[in-house]
């Protein structure tokens, strides 16, 4: 296994490596850099996760409302949504925060922030951080919002009428009705949400390649560079197998806690 080698451009071209154990490891562990980076990434997925829940679970719940051409209008615009190619969206997003041309600032010059014109949205971390936010709740909202409506298809709406029969409002039928019936579907597509953000590459590389100054560097990206950029292939794996144990204890908590809600049901 390549993390447990020392693996750099030389081996790469002459062939061979030494096999070095756990000192790949306690160099990524003892970098500050590294925990900056994780940090970063467990922030960033529980931003986007959190949006999306919230978001989808809201646009599921209006289609319930919505009549049926209005609804099938809507969930077509999220079918589309959600089939737009990674790459297709990323350039979409690109366009529309370009600094000059971009219909973000001309439309935020239009409405009197004339602050906003010729704005580089890419030059600074923060803005960089919101849009490749916007991009992956983007993308994620329609998944999650058809999943859940067809879940809320499934409940009887006799449960719904006792609920209001007796006094309850719209957040107490989702807290005592929705909620409870859905709640190893929203465990579910939590878990699904969590892979989905935290292993993201693609946006983030092809928006900023993890920057400005290291501001959307996840460890995705953070182990993409140490084993391209700087040839340290040791390195980079010994950070993707950290990133993939760190991924798997976030599930690993999260399905148990879903079984024993279940357990308990």
């Amino acid at each position: 296994m390549m993390s447990f080698q020392h693996f750099g451009l030389g081996e790469l071209i002459r062939g061979g490596a030494t096999w070095v154990g756990f000192a790949n490891y306690r160099t990524v562990l003892d970098d500050p850099e590294f925990w900056t980076v994780v940090r970063r990434t467990l922030w960033w997925t529980a931003l986007n996760v959190a949006l999306i829940m919230v978001l989808g679970t809201l646009v599921a719940l209006m289609l319930v409302r919505l009549g049926k051409r209005m609804r099938l209008a809507v969930m077509s615009g999220l079918v589309l949504t959600w089939a737009t190619p990674v790459i297709a969206a990323t350039t979409i997003f690109q366009w529309l925060f370009q600094s000059r041309f971009g219909v973000v600032n001309w439309a935020l010059v239009k409405l009197g922030f004339d602050s906003y014109r010729d704005y580089s949205w890419f030059a600074h971390g923060g803005s960089t951080f919101a849009i490749l936010v916007a991009l992956v709740v983007w993308q994620s909202v329609p998944f999650a919002a058809l999943t859940l409506y067809g879940g809320l298809t499934t409940i009887p709406a006799e449960l719904y009428e006792s609920a209001r029969i007796d006094g309850a409002g719209a957040w107490q039928s989702f807290r005592l009705v929705t909620f409870p019936m859905l709640r190893p579907l929203f465990a579910l597509i939590t878990s699904l949400e969590v892979i989905w953000c935290f292993k993201a590459f693609t946006q983030i590389w092809v928006i900023s390649e993890g920057g400005p100054n290291g501001a959307t560097t996840t460890l995705p990206i953070y182990a993409f560079q140490i084993a391209q950029s700087l040839h340290k292939y040791d390195l980079g794996a010994a950070v993707s197998t950290l990133t993939v144990l760190i991924l798997l204890v976030a599930l690993v908590f999260n399905l148990r806690r879903m079984f024993r809600q279940e357990g308990a049901l």
